[in-house]
C-alpha cells in the first residue's frame, strides 16, 4: 500500500525547481517520448484494424460467402429447416475468363453469369435505388472504374472474345460476340471494378461452351462472420462437392495482414521502450539531487521500502500521465484521421492514400478498445520495470555518508 506521506513526497519531487534544469529536460523528453509512442501505436493499429474491416466488408459484399462447385440441382429442401437461421439467399452461377476489346484496347476480364431474374438479388445490387438489369440477351454490366478507363457509357458496345475456339472454314478461331453495356456497378474495391463484369448465365455458357451441370451454387449468409460453422454445415449437405468460402479464397491476404499488424506492433513498441529508458536517467539524477533529503527522511525513521516507493512513484506517475496523454492524442487522431488526410493532401497537393494501391477511396480507421488497453498496459508495464532499479538504489543510500559533507 502507498501511504499519504509517500504519495505526497513523490508528487512534490515531480515539481522540479529551476536549479534542476537538466532534470526538467529529461522528464519532459520522457513524457513526450512515451506519449508519442503510445499515440503513434494507437493510430497505426486503428488504421490497420480499419483497413482489415473495410477490406473484409468489401470482399464479403462482392463475393458470395460460400460456394458449392458443380452442385447439381438445388432446392430449399436440400438444406433442411435449420437453414432459415443461417441462409439469406442462394443463386446459381457460372464464371470464366474472356478478353475485352475496345478499339485498340484489350484487357483480360473475369465474367460472372447469373439468371436475369436473380441479378438484383446480389448484395452488390439489391441496395441500389435503381435496379440493374440486362436490357437484352447481349447485355453486360461492368465496373465504374473500367468505364472510366475506357470512356464507356450505358448503351456502348464492346467486343468480348472467348478463349474457346470454334471451327470455321479457315480453321479454329476464337469465339467473339458484341455486347451492349446495360449498367455499371461500384464495389468500393478498385481492383474488382476494373477486372470483373456480369452477364446472363445463359450467354456466358454459350460464349464459353460451359455445361449447365457445371454451375456453382453461391450462398449468402445472414451472418458471414460465422463462416467456419457455416462451411462445416454445407460440407455435410454436399459431401461429394468442393465447398469453399470467402475466407478460404482470401486466406493469404488476411494472414499477411495479421502478420504485418503484429510486426508493426512490436516495432512501434520499441518507441515506448526507448522513451521509458529516459526515466532511468531522470530518476538517477533525481536521486543524486535529493541525497540530502533522502538522508533526512531516513534519519527521522522513514523505512527503506518507503524510499523505494517514493522514487518508484515518481517514475510511475510520469509513465501513467504520459500514457493517458498519448491515448488521448491517439484516439483523437484516429477519429479525425480522414479529415486530417484530406487537409494535408489539399495543403501540400500530395496523395497520401492512393486508391490504386490500397483499393479503398478513403483512409479507414477503427478504434479497438482491446488494442488501446493492451498498448496502455505495455506502456505502463515498461515504466514500472525501468522505475524499479533507480528507486531501489535510492533506498540503499547511507544517510551518514550522505550528510557527512552537508
Amino acid at each position: 500500500m502507498i501511504s499519504k506521506l509517500e504519495n505526497k513526497i513523490a508528487l512534490r519531487y515531480l515539481r522540479t525547481r529551476k536549479k534542476d534544469g537538466f532534470l526538467n529536460v529529461i522528464s519532459i523528453f520522457s513524457f513526450i517520448g512515451i506519449s508519442l509512442g503510445v499515440a503513434v501505436l494507437i493510430i497505426v493499429m486503428s488504421v490497420m484494424n480499419g483497413f482489415r474491416s473495410e477490406l473484409i466488408s468489401k470482399i464479403v459484399g462482392f463475393n458470395s460467402h460460400v460456394v458449392v462447385q458443380s452442385y447439381g440441382k438445388a432446392t430449399r429442401d436440400i438444406f433442411g429447416n435449420e437453414i432459415d437461421i443461417l441462409l439469406d439467399i442462394y443463386l446459381e452461377t457460372n464464371s470464366g475468363e474472356v478478353v475485352l476489346i475496345k478499339e485498340n484496347f484489350t484487357k483480360g476480364l473475369s465474367i460472372r453469369g447469373y439468371k436475369e431474374t436473380e441479378i438484383n438479388s446480389l448484395p452488390l445490387f439489391k441496395n441500389k435505388l435503381t435496379g440493374i438489369k440486362f436490357k437484352n440477351e447481349k447485355s453486360i454490366i461492368i465496373g465504374k472504374e473500367l468505364s472510366f478507363d475506357l470512356d464507356l457509357k450505358v448503351g456502348d458496345k464492346i467486343l468480348i472474345m472467348s478463349p474457346i475456339g470454334e471451327e470455321t472454314i479457315i480453321g479454329n478461331l476464337p469465339k467473339q460476340e458484341i455486347f451492349e453495356i446495360s449498367g455499371f456497378f461500384e464495389s468500393g474495391l478498385v481492383d474488382f471494378d476494373r477486372n470483373v463484369a456480369f452477364m446472363s448465365i445463359d450467354n456466358l455458357e454459350k460464349l464459353l461452351n460451359l455445361d449447365k451441370e457445371q454451375r456453382n451454387l453461391e450462398i449468402y449468409l445472414k451472418n458471414p462472420n460465422n463462416i467456419k460453422n457455416a462451411k462445416i454445415f454445407f460440407e455435410k449437405k454436399f459431401p461429394n462437392n468442393l465447398v469453399y468460402t470467402w475466407a478460404d479464397l482470401n486466406k493469404p491476404l488476411f494472414s499477411a495482414l495479421k502478420v504485418e499488424r503484429n510486426v508493426m506492433f512490436i516495432i512501434l513498441s520499441l518507441i515506448i521502450i526507448v522513451a521509458t529508458f529516459n526515466i532511468i536517467s531522470g530518476l538517477t539524477i533525481l536521486v543524486k539531487n535529493k541525497t540530502k533529503e533522502i538522508a533526512v527522511l531516513k534519519s527521522i525513521g522513514v523505512l527503506n521500502k518507503s524510499i523505494t516507493k517514493i522514487f518508484f512513484l515518481v517514475g510511475f506517475y510520469i509513465g501513467l500521465t504520459a500514457t493517458a496523454f498519448g491515448v488521448l492524442i491517439g484516439v483523437t487522431f484516429s477519429i479525425y484521421l480522414e479529415n486530417i488526410r484530406i487537409f494535408l493532401s489539399e495543403m501540400f497537393n500530395i496523395s497520401l492514400f492512393p486508391e490504386e494501391i490500397y483499393f479503398l477511396s478513403k483512409m479507414p480507421s477503427e478504434i479497438d478498445v482491446n488494442s488501446i488497453i493492451l498498448i496502455s498496459i505495455c506502456s505502463i508495464a515498461a515504466t514500472i520495470v525501468v522505475s524499479i532499479f533507480p528507486a531501489f538504489k535510492a533506498s540503499k543510500l547511507d544517510p551518514i555518508k550522505s550528510l557527512k559533507y552537508e
